[in-house]
């Protein structure tokens, strides 16, 4: 095997993930179409919304590392040398990015009707506010 092919790949993650990789594979597209109507929709990027898919996308990155661990029946402990944290360190990196797309999508989709605080931009105090008084 002298030469590296995309369908050398494919087979290999089929292999370890079976349907899964179709699954996680039509997932993914289906989150990536989900986020460019949304910022289409939207004319932009919601602040509030994408802190909130930062910190999902940490968790994200962490599971990916996770379920990459139960596939490959591997542990921290079989960590060798610099292509495994290498390896480790992208795996995290395409959890945390997928997870980031579809956290802001779904926020996106559906934030507004069952989380408007956490979507919607603050529009500042409400008319007759006043402070407390000391």
């Amino acid at each position: 095997m002298k030469e590296l092919e995309l369908w050398v790949f494919v087979a290999v993650f089929e292999e370890m993930l079976g349907l899964g990789l179709w699954v996680t594979v039509g997932a993914g597209a289906l989150a990536l179409l989900a986020f460019v109507y949304v910022l289409l929709r939207d004319r932009g990027i919601h602040p509030r919304r994408l802190v909130w898919s930062e910190v999902a996308a940490v968790f994200g990155g962490a599971t990916a590392v996770l379920v990459m661990q139960q596939v490959t029946h591997s542990g921290f402990r079989d960590i060798g040398g610099p292509i495994d944290w290498v390896l480790g360190l992208a795996i995290f990196a395409g959890g945390a990015a997928a997870t980031l797309v579809a956290v802001y999508a779904l926020l996106g989709l559906i934030g507004r009707r069952f989380a408007p605080s956490l979507v919607e931009p603050s529009r500042g105090p409400r008319r007759g506010w006043q402070p407390a008084a000391e």
